[in-house]
């Protein structure tokens, strides 16, 4: 056996980087045990094509909290987030288009293109969002109740859901509506113009396996809006160096208080001695004894190909057996020749700084997650495409240009036993042609492109299902059941081991909250209840 670990972690991505750090900082030794040759999972930055690079999977800049960019001196270790000025820019089947952000009153003037109505509601309607993401920030930065600890349970659960309670009656609505109505029922209750519903829904068909009329669908909707940037809620940012710059960052900083990382270390399976965790085993063979065994893969992994199936209760495995993954998720990079010229606003402009939507409605959306169910993939898929090589000319050559594509919807698994190692190249022409028909020079401006399917991204990255939040983002797999009831308060189903993931409270996107917050609780275990964890 190796040398004795206070911690190790299985997984180096984002957030047990972040946990890691923590740990460390409070004078734990810890280990890291990435399975590939670079740290980061599924927020690195990677050359595609000669002279050409980009984030390879997770690409754009919200959720990131600005306590871990602050606690873990991000930007002193070489992070820059630039702000998108514009939101999102969406073209219409009729040859008109939607540009949203840049201040409210430009915003308004969009949608009086479309819908006075609509346009008059927008404040109400930013208002009310902004009051229900105000809550979610907070209880996102707290460990959920564990129902077995029971009155303490109770305390602990009345004392998060406080502001609600103490909330408007309207706040009360709002929150029930955001966390069981579709996104349609709710954006119909809202709006009338189908472009303004598309380009706010988008949000919640974002690595969601599901149409926008599937209930539950208008919180996911609601999770996309909770972050910031540069201290501006909401906003959206380019992290220069692509996406991977927040991983190398946060690498710094862990290697700064005496984090030991180790690459190219699948872990096989967790150690488990006398029913507590006792370290992992590596496909390598060695073993590595630690105290604690910290998880930043998803539960479904965890619980079902590296945990010895005796030391689980055979309830409990079944439960984990149908954690539900799949995000529906195809994902390009692209290098460009030129940029996409489009037809509905033709020549350079700010919308090709902003994320550039794909879907013009709602049944479009809807339509695209139907195909996948019968077909596999979309027959019209939903894009949406990012340039960062507009404002950050770090990841391309003079004149040319990189662009993230992130597609929904293409089945996790395909019908009538197909694979997508043989659809991957048709399912890609397909994308193509999707965004050629709004922008006609794009198809010939592609020099080369790196295209993961759903396979490829469980492949690359452990992204069971293609899964970019380690499992889906519903209700009955969130807060305190997440990943499951009794074990949402980042302790494990064994003794001494954690969960720090995105698996679990408050989910997926590139918060750093899951590590901190399991940090937190690790701390706790180790000091006592009292102590101050952030040392």
């Amino acid at each position: 056996m190796a040398g004795k670990y206070d911690a190790v972690i299985i997984g180096g991505g984002h957030n047990g980087l972040v946990c890691a750090f923590y740990l460390a900082r409070a004078g734990l030794s810890v280990r890291v045990c990435e399975r590939r040759g670079v740290v980061g999972g599924a927020a690195v930055t990677e050359e595609f094509y000669p002279g050409f690079r980009n984030s390879v999977a997770s690409y754009t800049v919200s959720l990131l909290n600005p306590a871990v960019i602050r606690e873990m001196g991000l930007e002193a270790h070489g992070l820059k987030i630039l702000n998108r000025t514009l939101s999102n820019f969406l073209p219409t089947e009729d040859g008109r288009y939607l540009l949203i952000g840049d201040g409210l009153e430009k915003t308004q003037s969009e949608f009086r293109k479309f819908s006075n109505a609509d346009a008059e509601k927008l404040p109400a309607y930013y208002e009310r969002l902004d009051a229900v993401a105000d809550v979610l920030r907070d209880i996102s930065m707290k460990t959920p109740p564990n129902p077995k600890h029971r009155m303490s349970a109770a305390l602990k659960a009345a004392s998060q859901l406080s502001p609600v309670a103490r909330g408007s009656d309207q706040l009360h609505q709002d929150v029930l509506d955001l966390f069981t109505k579709s996104a349609r029922s709710f954006l119909d209750a809202w709006f009338d113009s189908d472009p303004v519903k598309a380009v706010f829904g988008f949000d919640a068909v974002v690595g969601n396996y599901a149409s926008p009329d599937t209930p539950g669908s208008a919180y996911v909707l609601l999770h996309h809006v909770f972050g910031e940037v540069n201290g501006i809620k909401g906003a959206w940012g380019h992290a220069v160096g692509g996406m991977g710059a927040i991983t190398q960052a946060m690498k710094k900083a862990c290697e700064s208080v005496g984090v030991e990382i180790t690459t190219e270390a699948p872990v096989k399976s967790v150690l488990v001695d006398g029913g507590d965790a006792a370290g992992i085993v590596l496909e390598s063979g060695e073993k590595i004894a630690a105290a604690r065994v910290v998880s930043n893969v998803n539960p479904k992994l965890l619980y079902t190909r590296l945990t010895p199936a005796d030391a689980l209760d055979p309830e409990f495995r079944r439960r984990m057996e149908g954690w539900r993954c799949g995000s529906g998720t195809l994902r390009m990079n692209v290098a460009l020749s030129e940029l996409p010229n489009f037809t509905c606003l033709p020549g350079e402009g700010e919308h090709h700084r902003s994320g550039i939507i794909i879907a013009p409605s709602l049944d479009y959306m809807d339509r695209a997650f139907t195909d996948a169910k019968q077909f596999g993939w979309s027959r019209k898929p939903i894009v949406e495409m990012l340039i960062p090589s507009t404002v950050d000319d770090t990841l391309a050559p003079p004149g040319q240009h990189v662009a993230s594509l992130f597609c929904q919807q293409f089945a996790p698994e395909l019908p009538d036993g197909k694979s997508w190692s043989d659809y991957r190249e048709e399912a890609a022409d397909h994308v193509i042609e999707t965004v050629n028909n709004y922008a006609p020079n794009f198809k010939k401006s592609v020099l080369g492109r790196m295209v993961l399917t759903p396979q490829d991204l469980e492949d690359k990255f452990g992204l069971m299902g293609g899964d970019i939040f380690h499992g889906a983002m519903t209700l009955d797999q969130m807060w305190a059941a997440r990943p499951a009831l009794g074990i949402g308060d980042y302790r494990g189903a064994i003794k001494r081991l954690y969960h720090c993931g995105s698996g679990a409270h408050p989910g997926g996107g590139v918060t750093g909250l899951p590590g901190r917050n399991a940090a937190r609780e690790i701390l706790k275990d180790v000091r006592g209840p009292l102590a101050s964890w952030l040392g």
